[in-house]
């Protein structure tokens, strides 16, 4: 069910539907929300020119990023698009939003966060993983969650509602499948990496747990390892998780750093080629945005 939105302007984000993901359809129909509460009134949020208001009010009364501004003002564009096409407005005004440029990121790059990109050291990685303790029935979810995480490079909706069934063997090592409905912008079945490490912790956690459930990383009530639930961890309470284990040893990570992690680390040691069908991208170039390898000093050397 979507939720009803501020004013009624004849259509909502059910419109996207079989267009773009599920997930994707929660983050248009929040930025949707967002801007037809500035328009107050249906016939100003069908006018191209609040759009361009909303813009400037953005820039100048909040401190959202230039890339977080112009996210939303192409959700708001891609609505009116597809309104058009349904007959919900006309296709001249949708051409109307389609002329509102967003912002110039050089123009706000005081606003562009630095720690939007945390990059995590092997050895960190290996040291946050190691820390936790396996003594608890949590400890071992935890350390399950966070090997997957740094080994398959899943997005955090993904890795949250992975199913038993998804782990699967390849000869001596293993592999996820990920179903095409669980992916962004997936369309066909996939395999996703994971190490042997990660498997073995999960078959531990899974071997330990005291419910039954399909789901692998299950949730706890509390903190006590005897309220463990059947139902999947939320994001945000993966979130949270990750947060906490990685705080003492690096500050700012984020799940989707895990995900920057294994790409970096895949460019490096397999080539792009390799890191882009892991990660799953239909696009080589996002996947050359996921490399944080730093430059080392005496590469150029021997050069000439």
């Amino acid at each position: 069910m979507y939720e009803l939105v501020p004013i009624d302007v004849g259509f909502n984000t059910s419109i996207l539907a079989g267009q773009v993901a599920p997930t994707s359809i929660k983050m248009y129909e929040r930025d949707f929300r967002a801007y037809l509460k500035f328009a107050v009134t249906p016939e100003n949020a069908l006018q191209s020119e609040t759009l361009a208001r909303w813009r400037t009010v953005l820039v100048n009364e909040t401190r959202m990023s230039p890339n977080t501004i112009n996210r939303m003002l192409s959700a708001v564009k891609r609505l009116m698009a597809e309104a058009a096409s349904q007959g919900y407005t006309t296709h001249d005004n949708a051409d109307n939003f389609k002329r509102i440029h967003g912002v110039k990121v050089g123009a706000m790059k005081e606003r562009v966060r630095i720690a939007n990109r945390v990059r995590i050291d092997k050895e960190i990685m290996r040291t946050i993983v190691s820390s936790v303790n396996t003594g608890t029935l949590i400890g071992l979810r935890n350390k399950a969650l966070l090997a997957t995480l740094a080994s398959s490079g899943l997005r955090i909706g993904e890795f949250t509602r992975l199913k038993r069934e998804q782990l699967r063997r390849s000869g001596k090592e293993y592999l996820l499948h990920m179903y095409a409905e669980q992916g962004k912008n997936q369309t066909e079945d996939r395999d996703a990496l994971i190490s042997q490490e990660a498997a073995e912790a999960i078959e531990k956690w899974l071997d330990a747990r005291q419910v039954v459930s399909e789901y692998i990383f299950t949730s706890f009530e509390g903190n006590g390892d005897s309220r463990a639930l059947a139902k999947p961890i939320s994001p945000q309470g993966a979130w949270l998780l990750i947060k906490e284990a990685t705080e003492p040893f690096v500050p700012n990570v984020k799940p989707h750093d895990f995900r920057r992690f294994l790409g970096t680390n895949l460019i490096k040691k397999k080539g792009i080629r390799i890191a882009q069908q892991a990660l799953g991208h239909k696009n080589i170039a996002i996947t050359a945005h996921y490399d944080l390898a730093e430059i080392e000093a005496g590469i150029s050397n021997d050069l000439f």
